[in-house]
């Protein structure tokens, strides 16, 4: 049995990210909640808080005022009514997702769990049921590592605006219900926060406390083998004290249950001080190059809850993506919107059965594969500009590369019209055999270190096919 952690950036730099985690590639994210009941976007709870904003414009002509109607009756409305996690498990499987993760609680302080510290939880508000319980056992079911994802850290300041009142209109200066004593427990006494005082994570002592307690509920109902904080490491101000101990206390807890320690724990600090305690996750973007640590890359088909106004990422995208993503010794894990009865959309389905028929063809160069000397070769990159994911306008010059032992997976992000591909990357190396994944082996021709392969008119996949060059 492997030695445990203490709580000290010291001992903590001793962990090693396990092998499964480096070996699934894609996970799938179930980022749902309450929030989702409107059907209008993320941030909702704290928005239909703010006069003037979109979703309070929305919330006071749907619902009401939030003095008369607000957040906690949202969370009543929630009933999960048609939620299938074992349905949704097997389709998330086929579409080649070989771990999963799902929300424990968003920064709107609702657990999805029966909780001993918060009585605003899934089973005793709204649904009456053990969200990540089920998708727990689902998860289970398919051998998927679970995992789960806390935004509490974040949410003591973030919430503030439910302490407010209207300043203009029939409503100016009726406190909204985040004023009631009687939920003070749920909406927070954070009257220290101020638009002006708003910072990601709070210096609020007893807050802090409350987070470790309700982190160290989560990691003892469900051993999770992945744990992400939408933040950095918790907290900046007491020296990162609350942080170290939840995840020492977390990688104690897998060594216990599994011999050594299973689990990854992923927060957003690019810090290697930070990050090198876990596994660093960088919301909607990439890094540029290969790490030398593995690394997720966590986003989503849309946006972060169900939005009817929302445009969705195409196969082909997420696709090209999760290519570049890999190359660079990275992981993908995306989010698919559910509507607040717990069932996906019919575009989203389409969009996860074409992904799966690609990995029918190219999983062998995703799955288990590590980073190759270069990531890839081209012109053609990624933009990495805060959380822009703009498609890419491929050419036929661009590859990304994986491997396995001697085989090296060269993706084609733009397969060549004249079926004639070019890779100036195999210089140093001979070249045995090509293998095109899905249709078999296929000439080739090294001259001068160049590489010449020569292609099928119709190849295997529409999206991003795959060479498979064994060398020597």
């Amino acid at each position: 049995m492997e030695n445990n952690f203490n709580a000290s950036f010291e001992s903590l730099y001793n962990y090693k990210v396990p092998d499964w985690f480096r070996d699934v590639k894609f996970g799938i994210w179930s980022h749902w909640g309450p929030q989702s009941v409107p059907m209008y976007g993320d941030w909702y709870a704290k928005n239909m808080y703010i006069e003037g904003s979109e979703q309070y414009r929305y919330h006071v002509r749907h619902y009401g005022h939030p003095s008369k109607f607000g957040y906690k009756d949202i969370c009543a409305l929630w009933k999960a009514e048609k939620f299938d996690a074992d349905e949704l498990m097997a389709l998330y499987y086929r579409a080649g997702a070989r771990y999963f993760v799902a929300q424990a609680t968003h920064h709107d302080h609702f657990f999805n769990y029966d909780s001993d510290v918060n009585r605003f939880n899934s089973v005793k508000v709204g649904p009456g049921r053990d969200i990540c319980g089920e998708w727990k056992a689902a998860a289970d079911k398919y051998n998927m590592p679970f995992g789960l994802t806390e935004h509490l850290a974040a949410s003591f300041s973030w919430w503030h605006h439910n302490k407010d009142c209207d300043k203009t209109g029939p409503y100016a200066g009726v406190p909204y219900d985040g004023n009631d004593p009687e939920y003070r427990d749920f909406y927070y006494d954070n009257y220290e926060h101020t638009t002006g005082h708003s910072p990601w994570l709070t210096e609020n002592a007893d807050f802090q406390d409350y987070w470790l307690t309700a982190v160290k509920e989560m990691i003892d109902k469900y051993h999770p083998d992945l744990l992400y904080s939408d933040s950095e490491l918790p907290f900046g101000n007491d020296g990162y004290a609350h942080g170290l101990e939840a995840v020492s206390y977390y990688y104690n807890d897998s060594i216990a249950k599994n011999g050594y320690n299973k689990a990854v724990y992923t927060q957003k600090n690019r810090d290697a001080k930070i990050f090198k305690v876990g596994v660093l996750d960088i919301e909607k973007s990439q890094l540029p190059g290969i790490q030398e640590d593995p690394w997720e890359t966590d986003t989503c088909i849309g946006n972060w809850f169900y939005d009817v106004r929302q445009t969705y990422k195409k196969p082909g995208h997420i696709i090209e993506m999760l290519v570049d993503i890999i190359s660079k010794n990275g992981t993908m894990l995306l989010n698919i919107l559910q509507r607040p009865d717990g069932t996906i959309d019919e575009w989203e389905r389409w969009t996860l059965e074409e992904i799966g028929t690609w990995f029918d063809v190219a999983a062998e160069g995703v799955y288990a594969s590590r980073p190759w000397r270069v990531y890839g070769e081209g012109e053609s990159k990624v933009i990495i500009d805060g959380f822009r994911e703009s498609e890419v306008a491929w050419g036929p010059s661009d590859y990304r590369f994986t491997c396995k032992g001697k085989d090296v997976y060269a993706f084609m992000m733009c397969a060549p019209e004249n079926r004639r591909a070019v890779l100036k990357s195999f210089v140093e190396d001979t070249v045995e055999k090509v293998t095109l994944l899905g249709y078999g082996e296929v000439p080739f021709a090294q001259n001068f270190g160049i590489l010449t392969v020569s292609l099928p008119e119709n190849l295997p996949t529409q999206y991003t096919n795959c060479l498979k060059v064994t060398l020597a």
